[in-house]
């Protein structure tokens, strides 16, 4: 069995480390310009390098998005910009536009081309289409099913990729084209400056009786808000497997570090025990909760098993943040002790979850802790302080701190 790729989000360098130390195969970023995902901190130059650089030498990929759908203004910086992905060693360009294929064809020769779920690809003859444009790789629309997607992988080059993403947030728009933030508030989605005005809160106003506002509420012939659920298909490993599905890709560039560890965490875990045992597989419970302790919204399985599942959710459009991250691993001192710094307070006689790298959640009641001068603490407060915590075993690095939070 070919051991399906776990594609993680790298919103900045940090992030990309945390992906990569939680059991990414490969990360996908961008660079300042270009990419679907404005608002992350992204990649400058020499950034580009440097975690390029620190990906291969933990034996992970890198691949650039360039997917945002170009004006005239965008085409005459991109000859430069995509020679200088493959001066980086980029592992591929995620590209969206026939325009951006065509000048990396040109100016990024040896860099593989993988296409965007921008493109909306839907059906086997536009799979072709691409591989026969030279791609190694097509990032499947999230519109299909798992039937739709064994139809393709069984009508396609088998030397031809298929991604799909498996986790994260959805779009109202076919595979996220939407007018409606540059339509609402000059931000162009498409080129990844997108509002999310589909999460916004709306009332009816009647021309007539301004300033009567009327909730939009559900009855028996639905609704049409657009806050949608998150998508998670941790349980159906299996299936995707078996619909041909190469890489699981993560959504969530824009969210934080302990996301990426988190589901990334999760989601490995999850593949490196169906591949040992693909007969007997049951997913392990505490990886069914792992994702339930990021922040998230209501999880579905979106399009996988055809649209009868109802992807709407009405109440409101905010996260659920049922845990919290306590602190991030500073330090680690040869008499074991393990030095976090602060993210949220805590007090000694709390329970906390450790996670580490490809281990399970070491829960704990505090103790003592204590600061840098060995003095013991009462509260642990003040943003970003350091604390220190014994551990009867060494703790990895990049572990993680996290508490279920108070009502």
């Amino acid at each position: 069995m070919k051991k399906p790729e776990i594609l993680s989000p790298a919103g900045d360098f940090e992030k990309m480390k945390y992906a990569i130390a939680y059991g990414a195969d490969a990360v996908y970023m961008a660079g300042q310009s270009f990419g679907m995902r404005a608002a992350a901190a992204n990649f400058s130059a020499d950034e580009l390098r440097t975690g390029i650089a620190y990906a291969h030498a933990h034996g992970v990929k890198c691949y650039i998005t360039v997917n945002i759908i170009p004006s005239n203004d965008d085409l005459a910086a991109l000859p430069d910009y995509l020679a200088l992905l493959q001066d980086c060693g980029a592992d591929a360009i995620i590209a969206a536009d026939v325009s951006v294929v065509s000048l990396a064809k040109k100016y990024a020769p040896k860099v593989p081309l993988h296409i965007s779920t921008q493109t909306s690809i839907l059906n086997y003859e536009a799979a072709n289409f691409w591989a026969d444009q030279g791609a190694e790789r097509i990032v499947l629309a999230r519109e299909l099913s798992l039937p739709e997607i064994a139809e393709i992988r069984a009508k396609t080059p088998k030397e031809l990729e298929i991604e799909a993403f498996v986790h994260g947030a959805m779009c109202i728009s076919y595979s996220g084209r939407c007018l409606i933030s540059q339509y609402m508030t000059g931000r162009d989605a498409n080129h990844g400056a997108c509002a999310q005005p589909c999460r916004w809160k709306y009332s009816l106003v009647e021309e007539k009786r301004p300033g009567e506002y009327f909730p939009v509420v559900e009855d028996d012939r639905g609704t049409y808000l657009y806050n949608s659920k998150d998508l998670c298909m941790i349980e159906h490993i299996p299936e995707l497997v078996q619909a041909g599905v190469d890489s699981f890709k993560i959504e969530g560039r824009n969210k934080t570090a302990y996301y990426a560890a988190g589901i990334t965490s999760a989601y490995r875990r999850a593949v490196d025990a169906y591949c040992a045992n693909p007969d007997g597989f049951v997913l392990p419970r505490d990886i069914h909760e792992e994702i339930g302790k990021v922040s998230h919204r209501n999880y579905y399985t979106g399009f996988y098993f055809g649209s009868e599942e109802n992807g709407q959710y009405y109440e409101d459009s905010q996260y659920i943040r049922d845990w919290e991250v306590t602190g991030l691993l500073a330090e680690v001192k040869d008499n074991g002790e393990a030095v976090f710094t602060l993210k949220n307070r805590f007090y000694p006689g709390d329970t906390l979850e450790l996670i580490q790298p490809g281990k399970e959640p070491y829960v704990f009641t505090v103790d003592q802790v204590t600061d840098d001068e060995g003095n013991a603490l009462e509260v642990v407060h003040h943003p970003e302080m350091r604390f220190h915590l014994n551990f009867p075993f060494t703790v990895e690095p990049f572990a993680i701190l996290r508490h279920e939070r108070k009502n």
